[in-house]
């Protein structure tokens, strides 16, 4: 069981009990606003893992289209620049299509990293799935972080903590 918990100072801890992994996040200065970046609003949260495996939460949603939006959780190797996406929950606004099962869809979606399309040549969470887990860009947050194992408590807390209104 993981629980996300933090403090008066906004730094958020991510506990784990019977697991291998404890993660630690710290806020150093909350955001209250997303950032302008290419017509799209983005920021990022870097996550350092018990043994320091590095990973970042990436927040992006389009400035003109709210319905166009990624959350990315990625991996990045140690001694590395290259980032390593293992989930993508993207925004109902482009058609998607998976290359090898060659079925497409236009939907809200989650990107997966897989062996499979790797092992083929292709982007690591090139694979997705089409999902009505959620309908807007704070359910894909929240879908992202139940779905990689973060329990949330959002007593005395609201998502302006993670940078979004």
């Amino acid at each position: 069981m993981v629980r996300l918990q933090s403090d008066r100072n906004a730094r958020i801890f991510l506990t784990s009990t019977g697991t291998k992994v404890q993660l630690k996040i710290v806020m150093q200065q909350p955001q209250s606003k997303l950032k302008s970046k290419h017509g799209h609003k983005e920021f990022e949260r870097e996550i350092t893992g018990e043994n320091g495996s590095l990973f970042r939460i990436v927040f992006r949603q389009s400035e003109s289209n709210q319905l166009d939006f990624s959350i990315i959780l990625l991996y990045i190797p140690k001694g590395s620049n290259q980032q390593f996406r293992l989930r993508r929950h993207n925004g109902k606004s482009h058609e998607h299509t998976n290359p090898i099962e060659k079925n497409t869809f236009y939907g809200f979606h989650i990107h997966t990293a897989t062996e499979r399309y790797q092992q083929s040549g292709y982007r690591e969470d090139t694979y997705a799935e089409e999902t009505n887990r959620y309908a807007d860009y704070h359910g894909a947050i929240e879908c992202m972080l139940r779905d990689c194992g973060f329990m949330v408590s959002t007593q005395n807390r609201s998502l302006s903590q993670w940078g979004m209104n």
